[in-house]
């Protein structure tokens, strides 16, 4: 019998409250990647599992769909969580997101929304957007010389136009970023509705009743939108069903936009930290390409998924057992010293630049295009404009183990 590895560093990938402060989390993932690559986790409230730190054991993973699944553990949660939502899925209740989901399932359910997210979809989007980036750059103007960078601009940017492309109505919109909020926030007494599962369960039911109602009305009243294409989805000649039909608009709704609103606050923060960065991009704007995929490196909206063995195997030489479950930290893939020169150094110039903020594989971000080209829009309209800006307090980082960020950035400036 193999000793499994044990480090205590580890046991900051299972609390919310390590995403707060980055220094110390960096230290600690720094450390699992030189001395324990692959360590097992057992902390008090959680089922063990393997934690994954080197970018390319985690390619790895991401590569054999077949041998790691996502199902049934696809995300960090607490025990009583995952049986909950366990029971719930096996009851064809519960939530099922692509990120839940497995081949042939997952394969199928993608082509739903592709074409929504394909090249020729984002240049026909792109006009709104840039008019987007250029309304809440002058927001910034009518709210300076100080304001909430995070709450007043990053959060609101792109939930319009992820709300937009679905086809909601913007009196939707306060309501659609609250349940973001609490639903990726749950481990943050500031955004969580409560502290209990239960509480975790009305949000989630909150966003399925909410778009039960949509999916109705989209299949009475078809119109242009994706949320529409998602109502009235055929996969083998059958509609979606009512959980896959609100699973899908969850994903797209929730995560379409917390995600890059983490990646612009985050990117700015960044930017701020390094003024010789800012500086640089300023006098040559054709970094803008390299100077965001640098954003989305450094920040990592995503911090991790969970990956389950479905035959005895191995990663780095580890034993791990079927059943056993991985969970893939793409905070510290994207600091490998293996693979990124100077790590830690923010480069808006970096090239080449592999890192795995979208995933990998057959579950690579299926927004990713879209992603970018908001964070490139509003970045392109508001570096110029620049003339002074500077941190007027203290950053302020949400709690959360899988999706999270800022969520207060107080910054003074001046712009043109």
């Amino acid at each position: 019998m193999t000793t499994r590895i044990m480090d205590d560093a580890a046991r900051v990938l299972a609390d919310p409250l390590a995403y707060t402060d980055e220094k110390s989390l960096h230290e600690a993932l720094a450390h699992l990647r030189a001395h324990a690559p692959v360590s097992w986790v057992d902390v008090e409230g959680y089922r063990p599992f393997w934690a994954v730190t080197k970018h390319s054991d985690i390619m790895d993973i991401e590569r054999q769909n077949d041998l790691w699944t996502n199902d049934p553990r696809p995300l960090l949660m607490n025990a009583e969580a995952d049986d909950v939502l366990r029971e719930q899925r096996e009851a064809g209740i519960g939530l099922r997101t692509l990120i839940h989901m497995d081949d042939p399932h997952h394969r199928d359910l993608r082509k739903v929304g592709a074409d929504w997210f394909r090249p020729k979809a984002m240049r026909d989007l792109k006009v709104r957007v840039d008019e987007l980036a250029k309304n809440y750059v002058d927001k910034l103007v009518e709210l300076g010389p100080e304001c909430d960078f995070v709450q007043e601009v990053a959060v609101n940017y792109p939930l319009y136009v992820i709300l937009s492309l679905l086809g909601l109505p913007e009196s939707d919109f306060p309501r659609m970023l609250k349940l973001t909020q609490e639903m990726f926030g749950g481990e943050d007494t500031e955004f969580q509705r409560g502290s209990t599962t239960d509480d975790m369960l009305a949000v989630l039911l909150d966003f399925f009743n909410y778009f039960s109602a949509l999916t109705a009305a989209r299949r009475e009243h078809p119109t242009e939108d994706l949320a529409s294409a998602i109502a009235n989805a055929r996969v083998n000649g059958e509609p979606l069903s009512d959980m896959d039909t609100a699973s899908y608009y969850v994903i797209v709704a929730s995560a379409g936009h917390d995600t890059t609103s983490a990646g612009i606050a985050g990117g700015m923060l960044a930017l701020l930290q390094n003024p010789g960065e800012l500086t640089r991009l300023q006098n040559d704007m054709s970094l803008m390409g390299t100077a965001v995929e640098e954003m989305i490196r450094w920040v990592v909206p995503v911090k991790e998924f969970m990956r389950t063995a479905q035959a005895d195997t191995e990663v780095r030489g580890i034993p791990i057992a079927k059943g056993e479950s991985v969970l893939m930290s793409y905070v510290s893939a994207n600091r490998d010293e293996e693979v990124f020169t100077d790590p830690f150094r923010f480069d808006v110039g970096r090239e080449p630049n592999k890192h795995l903020s979208f995933g990998y594989g057959v579950h690579f971000c299926l927004g990713a295009a879209l992603a970018r080209m908001e964070i490139n829009s509003f970045f392109t309209e508001l570096v110029p404009r620049i003339k002074t800006i500077e941190l007027a307090g203290e950053a302020d980082f949400i709690a959360a183990t899988f999706v999270g960020g800022l969520k207060r950035l107080p910054i003074r400036y001046s712009l043109k």
